[in-house]
This record gives structure tokens, sequence and C-alpha cells, in this order.
């Protein structure tokens, strides 16, 4: 079987891309919803830039990417340090507005 391309379009606006210093995730049975935010330095509000909505095998998949996309930064550059400790969800002190997905 011959494999097919895929063309992707990226708009030019598209292609700035959008910072995000945060993301909360929620999912039902059906999906994965992915919000990704910015939150500002002394401010007690984040502002979500941006929401990707992902079928359960897609989720994984995304996971499975990121992991090796990261496995790939680290041989090249060098391990990530994360500062702190990475907070559970349970203890993020913000209001999640729109309800579980």
């Amino acid at each position: 079987m011959e494999e097919q391309k895929l063309n992707i379009n990226l708009t030019p606006e598209m292609a700035e891309g959008t910072f995000a210093n945060l993301a909360l995730i929620a999912h039902s049975s059906s999906e994965f919803v992915i919000d990704f935010a910015r939150i500002m330095p002394g401010l007690k509000q984040a502002s979500v830039k941006s929401r990707i909505i992902l079928t359960p095998e897609h989720a994984k998949r995304l996971l499975y990417a990121l992991q090796d996309n990261i496995a790939k930064y680290e041989n090249q550059f060098g391990k990530i340090q994360i500062q702190g400790k990475p907070m559970p969800e349970s203890t993020i002190p913000m209001s999640f507005g729109g309800g579980e997905a």
C-alpha cells in the first residue's frame, strides 16, 4: 500500500503561536479537554488562550509524541529541570470555569 502524505495548512497568524504557562486537563468517558492558559505574576486569575478537545486515543498518541520529543530534546540539549515539585491537580489554587468535560 502506498503511503499518502498529509498537507497541513498553517496560517501566518497560527504560525506565530500563543504563549501558555499553564495547562488544565479534564476528561470524560469520551474526550479529554486541555485548556492552555497564561497566568501572570501577581495575578490570581489565569486566562485560557486555547482549548483542545481530543478523543482518548488521540490524547494517548499526544502523550507518546510528547514523551518521544522530550527524550530527543534531552538527548540534544540535556535534561529538563523542573523547579520545585509539580503540584497535584487537587491543590491548584484557582477556579476552573466551565465545569468538567
